[in-house]
């Protein structure tokens, strides 16, 4: 059966005020549009809903069940209708980021921190996986935003994306290496040294792995782990080099147990960038944050 909406509408403000001239009120149309649109509802139902004498209305029986489930049903519209304006007025609703730790800790909480501030009603739900993965999860719709170190190879049309910074990166040691501190280093006098990386897979990883084959040096890590802190713990105790990012070591050096090595040849970087789908609208409050990171 179909119906006009509009039909229950009008029926709704009836059977709610039993009144036709208060309906036509609050609806802001004449009285006889809204005894018009009865009138044809129950041409469509084949039921009388309203019993009519002079001034006094009242339902049938019909007319009772039919306005419990309509009293319902526009209150859930109603409902979903301000639930929408809370949305756009960002008092309520989500903002999906999938980013790395490494990245969450040494670029994005402070714009977590801002966006929380001016919105605190918007949930903040941040997946931490490596960059690679994070692309992954943007393309699947998983997430509205993705920040992710770059890839060399070029990605997919369906991404659009804002530059935000270049990332640098450093091998860095502690006491146990102080024979090459403020000593310029060939990149292949690292391979008599045990190297520290994050593992593979990692966009850091692959960037290190590229440089060392196009540099033609060959170096097997000693240790592989999925945490830069770690790495530059692990640094300090004098398990080995690390390679790590250099926003990472910020209030860190300059440092009595940590230094940075000074490579001779220039170390690779890599372009931080926020992605976003180009077939998909950037939900409101994904749109906010995203205006934060390139405002």
């Amino acid at each position: 059966m179909d119906i006009n909406f509009e039909l229950y509408k009008v029926f709704y403000h009836v059977a709610k005020q039993l009144s036709f001239s208060e309906a036509a009120q609050q609806l802001y149309i004449s009285q006889s549009a809204v005894s018009q649109s009865i009138k044809l509802l129950e041409e469509k139902l084949n039921c009388r809903l309203f019993i009519r004498h002079t001034k006094q209305v009242r339902l049938t029986q019909e007319g009772e069940a039919l306005y419990r489930h309509i009293e319902q049903a526009y209150h859930f519209i109603k409902n979903g209708e301000k639930n929408i304006h809370q949305i756009h007025l960002l008092q309520q609703g989500e903002v999906r980021i999938g980013a790395s730790d490494t990245i969450c800790k040494y670029y994005l909480l402070p714009f977590i921190k801002e966006f929380h501030r001016q919105y605190p009603k918007v949930r903040i739900h941040i997946t931490n996986r490596t960059s690679p993965v994070c692309i992954e999860l943007l393309k699947k719709d998983l997430v509205d935003l993705a920040v992710v170190n770059l890839p060399e190879e070029s990605l997919e049309t369906s991404f659009h994306i804002n530059h935000l910074a270049k990332v640098r990166y450093a091998f860095i040691a502690g006491e146990a290496f102080m024979d090459l501190k403020d000593r310029e280093i060939p990149l292949k006098e690292l391979e008599r040294y045990p190297i520290l990386t994050l593992e593979k897979n990692t966009t850091a990883r692959s960037l290190l792995d590229a440089f060392l084959l196009q540099s033609q040096v060959e170096i097997i890590p000693e240790i592989e782990i999925s945490s830069v802190d770690l790495l530059i713990e692990f640094a300090k105790i004098g398990l080995g080099i690390s390679f790590v990012m250099q926003d990472s070591l910020k209030g860190i050096l300059p440092s009595k147990d940590l230094f940075l090595l000074k490579i001779k040849e220039k170390l690779p970087q890599r372009n931080l960038a926020v992605l976003s789908h180009t077939n998909l609208p950037v939900p409101i409050a994904a749109s906010r944050f995203l205006d934060l990171l390139i405002r």
